[in-house]
């Protein structure tokens, strides 16, 4: 089974707004058949701790907009989690992001193409 289509339309919007706030290495991860609660991972990359917060405050309103609220918001710094249940969005710093590798861990996932340009 793969992820449901509101959900892959709520991964972009999230994956849009990582963009305008300049994360890169945006990729998102259809977890349906590893998961029992969540059905996407969208993993990005900030370049220092402002930026994570940034970025994470910009899904937030981004996706506030529609109606779309975490159920919780978890970490501070280098790695923020929001969770929208279906959809969970880790933006990491660089260093944790090589360090905890977790496209890497769910390697076995697959990808679910995302329509961005990433700044550089």
């Amino acid at each position: 089974m793969a992820a449901s289509e509101s959900v892959k339309k709520l991964t972009q919007l999230a994956a849009t707004a990582i963009s305008e706030k300049l994360g890169v290495d945006v990729i998102a991860l259809d977890m349906t058949d590893q998961m029992l609660l969540s059905e996407v991972f969208l993993i990005a990359t900030a370049s220092n701790e402002r930026q994570v917060e940034a970025i994470a405050d910009e899904v937030y309103e981004k996706l506030g907009l529609i109606g779309e609220k975490p159920i919780r918001r978890e970490g501070k710094g280098q790695w923020v989690l929001l969770d929208y249940s279906d959809l969970v969005v880790h933006i990491q710093s660089e260093e944790l992001r090589s360090y905890y590798m977790l496209d890497r861990l769910w390697n076995d996932c697959p990808r679910i193409a995302l329509e961005i340009v990433e700044a550089r």
